[in-house]
């Protein structure tokens, strides 16, 4: 049988881990984080917040990635935790719109970024947006060395990037034209709590991603040890990245004008520099086409990991028998991602309830780590979580308040996601009848 070739080191996963996170995200969202919370203490605040909840979290998973060395990351953690429903569950709304619908919404957005330099209608930035989804998962079938140096090289643009904003701020900052109110005291936004739980919609959507090293874990050498040294890595290096620009923002920009646009880098950048908003454009570009070349190779491990357990497609468990990828299930995502795109269209409430499901999931693989010291006290643990259980506690905790809250604020779109999960049991039951029939249970 042709088997996942073991290629992935350090630098790669951790160039992945960044790269998952770093997207759009981070030159967009910061208006309505603004919007939420505009004060500039309370901004940076909840970035920092959005921090240690990725931080917390990579410690969290670091234990976990450990224990199981293999592909799928989380979908394994679930599965181990609380069974293989459990675990298809996470899979099934991972490929049904978690990572799809952001691939979908990636391709349609680099296009858009294009039309800076090329007329292009709709029809044209859909047939780019396929052309690039569709490009750079046959690249990924190339096998995962390819993908590496791809991760480390468009992860290092877009952190070359993100310096540069950061060095334009605090070199051309005018403090007579751009005031900084960093009192904590003064000026605190209504319904504080609760602004501060709607701003992270943004943010974590923003941060998401760094765990999708534990994907490949599979693929990688010595995964007990470089996962979750990655995943760590990966955390603080986008923490540091993303607070530092936000501070570049807010020195180049005042708040009320970095609420109003959804082009706060370019904005930023063109208030010193005439063509700033061509340049942040291109940044702009690399770091779209960057995540979208990562997410076609990482999330198809859990597909593959399913079909490998008898509960998907039989055909997403075969290897390439040359590259030793698992194309079928890349090329499956791909092309699910195609159909979204075509007849989905817009993307307005994507960000709401692609965060709600993914960060519910997190949440359950924050639980799942207490779970295991239960049921599986005795199992080797090549890394275990400092300060156990505080730190994975605090995950947990934020993780809910983020999930309730957003029940509570943005009903319509987490009701649409819980939706989507509950589709998933009758998939669930579909796949688990045919793997009774086949004997294998």
């Amino acid at each position: 049988m042709t088997r996942l070739q073991k290629k992935l080191n350090v630098f790669g996963l951790t160039m992945i881990a960044v790269g998952s996170c770093i997207g759009s995200g981070i030159f967009v969202t910061p208006y309505e984080i603004v919007q939420a919370v505009p004060h500039h203490f309370y901004v940076i605040l909840v970035w920092v917040i959005g921090g240690l909840i990725s931080l917390t979290g990579a410690l969290t998973f670091a234990e976990l990635g450990a224990m199981f060395p293999s592909s799928g990351g989380v979908y394994v953690f679930l599965k181990a935790s609380f069974g293989r429903r459990t675990g298809f569950l996470y899979g099934w709304v991972i490929l049904l719109i978690i990572n799809t619908g952001a691939l979908a919404a990636l391709g349609v957005a680099l296009a858009e970024y294009l039309t800076f330099f090329f007329p292009l209608d709709a029809g044209g930035k859909k047939l780019i947006a396929i052309g690039v989804i569709l490009g750079l998962t046959l690249f990924n079938v190339l096998g995962v060395n390819a993908s590496q140096v791809f991760a480390g090289l468009f992860t290092s643009l877009k952190l070359l990037a993100i310096v540069a904003i950061i060095i334009v701020g605090f070199v051309f900052y005018e403090p007579a034209e751009v005031s900084l109110n960093f009192d904590y005291s003064s000026g605190v936004p209504d319904n504080l709590f609760s602004a501060l739980l709607v701003a992270l919609i943004g943010v974590l959507w923003s941060f998401g991603g760094w765990h999708h090293a534990s994907y490949v874990a599979g693929e990688a050498k010595n995964a007990q040890k470089t996962v979750p040294r990655a995943m760590v890595l990966g955390a603080l290096i986008v923490t540091a990245a993303y607070v530092m620009v936000n501070i570049a923002y807010m020195l180049l920009l005042p708040l009320p004008e970095i609420s109003q646009t959804v082009r706060v880098a370019g904005d930023a950048i063109g208030s010193v520099f005439a063509s700033g908003g061509k340049m942040v454009t291109i940044a702009i570009s690399i770091s779209i086409l960057g995540t979208i070349g990562i997410y076609t190779m990482s999330a198809p491990r859990i597909y593959f990991a399913m079909a490998e357990d008898g509960i998907f497609f039989s055909q997403l468990a075969k290897v390439h028998p040359k590259y030793r990828t698992p194309a079928n299930a890349m090329i499956a995502q791909a092309v699910w991602a195609v159909l979204l795109l075509l007849f989905w269209g817009t993307f307005e409430n994507l960000i709401t309830y692609v965060t709600f499901m993914d960060i519910v999931f997190m949440c359950l693989a924050g639980i799942s780590l207490f779970v295991l010291r239960k049921k599986q006290p005795m199992r080797e643990r090549p890394y275990k979580v400092i300060g156990y259980p505080v730190i994975p506690g605090i995950f947990v905790a934020i993780t809910l308040a983020f999930v309730g809250n957003t029940l509570l604020e943005r009903p319509v779109q987490a009701i649409a996601g819980l939706i989507i999960l509950a589709s998933g049991l009758l998939a669930y039951r579909f796949f688990q009848n045919r793997y009774r029939r086949e004997g294998r249970e």
